[in-house]
Formats: structure tokens, C-alpha cells, sequence
């Protein structure tokens, strides 16, 4: 099988690549335009790999994405190329909207007459495997959670254009009859993650004894995934998921911001110990406007048909998280575009710590 996975130098896409270079015979092509997220350090394992390749290309050029399915006839596209982080959503919409609607649409296009063009055979075979996220779904109260059926009712402009990719997707499938499958998953965690992020921006802070900003009172709760039970949960979604359907994929393991934060300082406290609590750097700040209440999976879809589950409880996850950022801080990579300084604080009076 030949794989195209375009996003696969970030987070997710690179653990992605990871897994199937080590759990498949597949052959892998990542397409990456190499944003400010962007982590060789994360696939230097595999750059090597006969069976893997990289090629340097904007989900938004048409031309080039054609050149790529020409080279390598893909059996299979994993998009999860995107912009992702809420607070620079906040900053900056123009980019998500270029990116996750304009990108999306280029790269269906592409993959349609790509499709078109193929033997009855290769046409059976072909998927194309959407990755998007539980932000669609908007905020939660105290209990319920999100099914594959929740309206959509996105509050950020991230989570606006990720609702816009998804029905784009299956715009294309109902109306030109291209056969995909769409994921919508929970917040992840995990090594090499961008420290734009909350997890490893507080790692990062409380090893150097910094500030820790939690938005209002840290009350808002998420789902939390680690990152190679969610690249697990793909690769049985895009290979034996049902041709038009969607799947929510989760953690089952909520937690409010506040008691995420906590855990962390003790974890670093452990492993990094010092004469006082880390717990005492948490700060509150001004909370992120349009801030989603609570998000939580039901994962109930993936388990019946697929038998998914993930292998990792929270506890065991943050631990293995905190372990890796502290015995690998050179991948905790700031970059030119950012210093960890807060975020999406365009319509907030107070922007809090930095």
C-alpha cells in the first residue's frame, strides 16, 4: 500500500508516519509545507527508511499536489495538514481559512481527478481519510458528551474552518462519489507536540520555574487522547472504516485545565525536584475569548465496529509525557514566530503573564 499523509512533519501527522513505518509494509509520503510547528527532530528516525519519502508542498498548489499523486499513485491520502492552535486562530483567521477551507478544497480536487483517472481495481481500493477534530461540535455542559451526530456549532475561527473542511469532505463524497472517511478526535498529548500548546508550554515553563498561565479559573474540562492511541485509532478507521462515515475518537479521560496544570507540577517536581511546589507558579489569567466550557468523546462508534480502544489512561500518559519532554528538552523547539508569550488576546484588555 502507498501512503500520501500530508501534515506529516507536525505533531500528530509525524507520529503518524512513525506508526506506519513501523507497524505497516506501507510505503509513506509526507507532504509538509514546514510551518513554524513543523519538527524534523520527529522523523529523523525514519528519514532514511527506503520506504519513506518527503516532499515539500503547500496543500493550496494545485500543480504540485498533482505532480505528487502522479509520482506516487497513492492507494490511500491522510489529510491532517492544518493550522491548528485556537489562539493564533484568534490572531490571525485569514490562515486557517487559507489553510483548512482553501487547502482542503485544493486537495480534493486533486485527489478527485486522481481518482477519476484510476482503474476499476485501484478505485475500490482508494480512501481518503479526513482528520479533524471535536471543536466542531462546540462546548458542553456538566454532562453529555459528543456522538457522531452532534450538530456542529464551532466558536473559533479554528474550529469554524475545521467544520467547514469537514463538510467539504463530505460534500465531495455525496456529490462526486469519492470515498472517505472522517475522524473527529479529542485534544492530544504526547512527545513532540509544539509548545504552543498547554501541555508542553507548562512543562516547558515549570522546568524553568516560569509563570504558569491558566485561563479564568481552569474549570474548563478536555478529553485528553495521547497521540500514538489516536495515530492507532486512524490507521483502523482509514483501512477498515465504513466508506462515507465518520468516527469521534477519544481518551475517555477528562480533566479541568486547572487539575491537568497541577498534575504536571508534580510530575515535574518528581522528576525535576526543587526546595517548593511547582503548583505555587500557576497564575489565572483573563480567559480566551469564546473559551469552549467542556468538550468529551463518546467513543463508542470506534469500539463497537473497529474494537478500538486507547491503551494509555491519563496518569500513565502525562507521565510518560513528562518524562520524554525532560530527557529530550532540545524537541521543547520555540521558533522565530514564537516565544511563548500568550495568544489570542486581540479582543482580551488584560493579556495576563507571559
Amino acid at each position: 500500500m502507498k501512503i500520501l499523509v500530508t501534515g506529516g512533519s507536525g505533531f500528530i501527522g509525524s507520529c503518524l508516519v512513525r506508526y506506519l513505518l513501523a507497524e505497516t509494509r506501507a510505503r509513506v509520503v509526507n507532504l509538509d509545507t514546514l510551518t513554524y510547528a513543523a519538527n524534523p527532530a520527529a522523523l529523523a528516525s525514519v528519514e532514511n527508511n527506503p520506504r519513506y519519502a518527503f516532499e515539500r508542498i503547500d496543500i493550496c498548489e494545485a500543480p504540485a499536489l498533482r505532480a505528487a499523486s502522479a509520482r506516487h499513485e497513492p492507494d490511500l491520502v491522510m489529510h491532517l495538514a492544518a493550522e491548528t492552535h485556537v489562539d493564533r486562530s484568534i490572531d490571525g483567521p485569514a490562515a486557517f481559512v487559507q489553510t483548512n477551507v482553501v487547502g482542503t478544497s485544493v486537495l480534493l480536487e486533486t485527489a478527485l481527478a486522481y481518482f477519476d483517472r484510476l482503474p476499476k481495481d485501484a478505485r475500490a481500493r482508494f480512501r481518503f481519510h479526513h482528520v479533524s477534530t471535536d471543536e466542531v461540535y462546540g462546548s458542553l455542559g456538566e454532562s453529555g458528551r459528543f456522538v457522531e451526530t452532534t450538530p456542529y456549532d464551532p466558536s473559533s475561527p479554528y474550529s469554524a474552518s475545521k467544520a467547514a473542511s469537514d463538510h467539504l469532505v463530505r460534500a465531495w463524497s455525496r456529490t462526486f462519489g469519492l470515498p472517505v472517511v472522517i475522524t473527529n478526535c479529542s485534544n492530544n498529548y504526547g512527545p513532540y507536540q509544539f509548545p504552543e500548546k498547554l501541555i508542553p508550554l507548562m512543562i516547558h515553563k515549570a522546568l524553568h520555574e516560569r509563570p504558569l498561565p491558566v485561563y479564568g479559573k481552569g474549570q474548563n474540562v478536555r478529553d485528553w487522547l495521547y497521540v500514538e492511541d489516536h495515530v492507532s485509532a486512524l490507521w483502523q478507521v482509514a483501512t477498515r472504516g465504513r466508506v462515507g462515515e465518520t468516527y469521534n475518537i477519544g481518551g475517555n479521560n477528562e480533566r479541568p485545565n486547572r487539575a491537568i496544570v497541577e498534575t504536571l507540577c508534580d510530575l515535574v517536581d518528581e522528576m525535576r525536584p526543587r526546595d517548593r511546589s511547582r503548583r505555587e507558579l500557576i497564575t489565572f489569567v483573563t480567559d480566551r475569548p469564546g473559551h469552549d466550557f467542556r468538550y468529551a468523546i463518546d467513543a463508542g462508534k470506534i469500539s463497537r465496529e473497529l474494537g478500538w480502544h486507547p491503551r494509555e489512561t491519563l496518569d500513565s500518559g502525562l507521565r510518560r509525557t513528562v518524562a520524554w519532554y525532560l530527557e529530550n528538552e532540545r524537541s521543547m523547539h520555540f521558533s522565530p514566530v514564537y516565544d511563548g508569550a500568550r495568544l489570542g488576546v486581540s479582543s482580551v484588555q488584560e493579556k495576563g503573564n507571559p
